[in-house]
């Protein structure tokens, strides 16, 4: 898992979110373009991979308004891991696909349900 802990760049054409430190070799991630839920954590999870694994980047809440802004904007998504900005693609698309079966989906948890609708369905 690595988890993401800062945004670092917010422009018109890109987000750039900044992971903790990892022991991972950044430039053999390569994106999947699939997400996940971590309900417990109240976070979205990208799935990176590289030859041997997936690698989870736990997007935690603090994120999400900076991701809500990107699916209006329609700009590019990046994580910088140890100085390396690795583009998530499909983001936009997974993100949307997940707001909408949480939205007043219970089985996500009421605290899920709750945040992803207080950011992303005001």
């Amino acid at each position: 898992m690595i988890n993401v802990i800062q945004t670092v760049e917010s422009t018109d054409e890109k987000l750039v979110l900044e992971a903790e430190k990892s022991s991972y070799d950044a430039t053999s991630l390569v994106p999947t373009g699939q997400m996940l839920v971590d309900s417990d954590s109240v976070a979205f999870i990208y799935k990176l991979e590289n030859e041997t694994e997936f690698i989870y980047v736990s997007l935690p809440y603090s994120t999400w308004p900076g991701l809500k802004e990107t699916m209006e904007k329609e700009r590019t998504v990046f994580v910088k891991v140890n100085d390396t900005e690795i583009r998530l693609e499909g983001i936009i698309g997974e993100l949307e696909y997940l707001v909408s079966n949480i939205e007043g989906n219970a089985n996500y948890g009421e605290e899920m349900v709750s945040k992803v609708e207080e950011v992303f369905l005001p």
